[in-house]
């Protein structure tokens, strides 16, 4: 697979862009004109067209570079947006040998990982990195074991550890989340750092997800796809940057909320990690300015009728009740009332 890697930024002049193919492999999260909570969990395998986000273990497309360069700048002004507490060392380990074995395997024109016991090399072409470390010795890698592969994964990772039955979020590298805080929710257990979404706990969402997540064997991982919107296409919306994005939701007017106003999806997937027994959580961001879903009859209609009828409640959690009325005016102009047909895939 080749891939041709933009020249953009996430914040600034936002010069972020998704290219005609990046739009028709957006993963449109609505496979129905509606919207409701659910587990919605499915294996993490192949599927779709062969140039679809779910092909591949961890997706590298075209806003990998510039993705890794905002992720930089990020950790320079807030080192705390990466942290592993002492017990999860291990679990860092088997998440660096998870991406790189996949990474090597499904890109080999981009990555390379060669191994001789516990000495390997890893090859980053995108980024210019040949690195040779010891497997297992922290000391022979530039950053902890987490830290080194993230830097180099497009999307956060929350590490999961397993225990009490249930999961505590007790290591991650989060620089591209939807309005939360990795320092504020390290060392909550699943119920604790979900507790804000609205509606899900009194309609048993959580429970039966905690019961699914806790029985992800090895080798076989799972996935969902999640979604919010937001103004400009900034990965970092953390709590601690809000004065930075927050004002940023003023800014719509009619003349500019097909460009400005985005559609955040996120390719979730989970895996169980072999000697620590943690719970891998990546949670890849992908971004889609309304005009650009607009090219996609299908997605345009069913955005609109998704977003028109929501409860306003889950509006607010979702991030854009103040605008919702410009939105949803200027989406109804792609709706021409016809049928949608099952699926997210465009037609």
């Amino acid at each position: 697979m080749t891939v041709r890697f933009n020249k953009e930024t996430f914040r600034g002049d936002y010069s972020f862009r998704n290219s005609p193919a990046a739009i028709r492999r957006f993963p449109f999260p609505f496979d129905r004109d509606e919207y409701m909570y659910s587990v919605n969990m499915e294996p993490h395998r192949a599927a779709g067209p062969d140039d679809s986000v779910f092909q591949r273990r961890f997706d590298v497309d075209e806003h990998y570079l510039s993705e890794m360069e905002d992720r930089a700048i990020t950790l320079a002004g807030d080192p705390g947006r990466c942290q592993s507490l002492p017990h999860m060392r291990l679990a860092g380990w088997d998440l660096l040998e998870l991406i790189m074995t996949s990474k090597a395997e499904d890109y080999p024109d981009l990555f390379q990982l060669t191994r001789d016991r516990d000495r390997w090399r890893w090859v980053n072409r995108p980024m210019g990195i040949d690195d040779s470390f010891t497997f297992l010795d922290d000391t022979t890698l530039p950053f902890g074991p987490m830290e080194y592969i993230t830097r180099q994964t497009q999307g956060d990772f929350a590490v999961l550890d397993h225990r009490e039955g249930n999961l505590w979020m007790d290591a991650g590298m989060v620089t591209s989340q939807a309005d939360w805080s990795l320092d504020f929710d390290i060392g909550m257990n699943f119920f604790e750092w979900h507790a804000p979404v609205p509606r899900a706990a009194e309609m048993g969402i959580f429970q039966r997800a905690l019961k699914f997540l806790l029985n992800v064997r090895q080798d076989s991982p799972a996935r969902r796809l999640n979604w919010t919107m937001t103004v400009n296409p900034r990965l970092d919306t953390s709590p601690e940057t809000y004065p930075e994005w927050g004002p940023e939701k003023r800014s719509l007017t009619v003349k500019n909320v097909g460009a400005k106003q985005f559609l955040r999806v996120e390719l979730q997937s989970f895996w169980r990690l072999p000697r620590s027994n943690a719970l891998a959580f990546p949670i890849r961001c992908y971004l889609c300015a309304l005009e650009d879903i607009a090219t996609v009859p299908k997605w345009g209609r069913r955005l609109h009728r998704v977003l028109r009828d929501l409860p306003e409640d889950l509006a607010t959690y979702k991030g854009f009740a103040v605008n919702r009325p410009l939105i949803v005016e200027y989406l109804s102009q792609c709706d021409d009332g016809k049928p949608t047909s099952p699926g997210i895939y465009p037609d």
